[in-house]
């Protein structure tokens, strides 16, 4: 049976009852881009794909705008009046100091040049602007087992979680671990506010049985996702 989402936030839930202080990734990453919302911003989603926090942000975002390396994505937007473009993240095509706000889900994973990328970032960004972004941990069970079964990948992706393989783009896990990013933001001028990992169970939870396996360990081994809010006003 495949893993799907309904049955994935399903175990969530259940883990949220039984460790109260716990939050998934996503909603995290919201209460981060919540907090640092100011009236009058210029928003950037990176990586917007078809949706995502926009979406659930609504009009609380004044100025929002939207990139993506997929065009197909881009046209079938769930917010159709996003303004929105087809680009690369290492070649942004935007003013320097152009916005107040990045926020990025499920990108860094796919970086080949991540370097040139935070640049990019940096470059975009008012003096006083900030980064936030989730992305999976390279060194959680969950990635290690993802680079342990690569070559099933294509059978897996569909059998397991209900969707085609080419969904995704290709995995690079540069910019994935803490210290990764801790010394990508010191190269790039960034200064790291927050850098958060998270654990998440429900990814093995194909029966009960595995997801208390899951549970359980989830307290011995890295967490399969960081949050982190990045800010551009250190010294370069």
């Amino acid at each position: 049976m495949a893993l799907s989402l309904d049955r994935q936030n399903a175990y969530r839930a259940l883990y949220r009852q039984r460790h109260p202080n716990w939050q998934p990734a996503t909603d995290v990453y919201e209460e981060q881009i919540r907090a640092a919302l100011r009236p009058g911003m210029h928003i950037l989603d990176l990586g917007c794909g078809r949706g995502g926090v926009l979406e659930q942000l609504g009009e609380v975002v004044e100025h929002p705008f939207g990139l993506d390396p997929d065009l197909i994505s881009l046209r079938e937007h769930r917010l159709p009046t996003l303004p929105r473009a087809q680009a690369l993240a290492d070649h942004l095509p935007l003013r320097d100091r152009s916005f107040d706000l990045i926020v990025c889900s499920w990108v860094f994973e796919h970086l080949t040049d991540p370097t040139k990328v935070f640049r990019e970032l940096r470059r975009v960004l008012t003096p006083s602007g900030k980064v936030i972004f989730l992305t999976p941990n390279k060194t959680s069970l969950i990635a290690w087992l993802n680079r342990l079964l690569k070559p099933l990948q294509s059978v897996l992706v569909k059998r397991v979680y209900g969707r085609e393989e080419a969904d995704t783009f290709p995995i690079s896990y540069r910019a994935n671990t803490q210290s990764d990013l801790m010394q990508l933001a010191a190269q790039t001028g960034f200064r790291c506010d927050v850098l958060r990992g998270i654990a998440d169970p429900s990814y093995l939870a194909f029966t009960p049985l595995l997801f208390r396996f899951s549970s359980f360990v989830a307290q011995f081994t890295p967490p399969v996702h960081l949050v982190g809010v990045f800010s551009s006003d250190s010294a370069v």
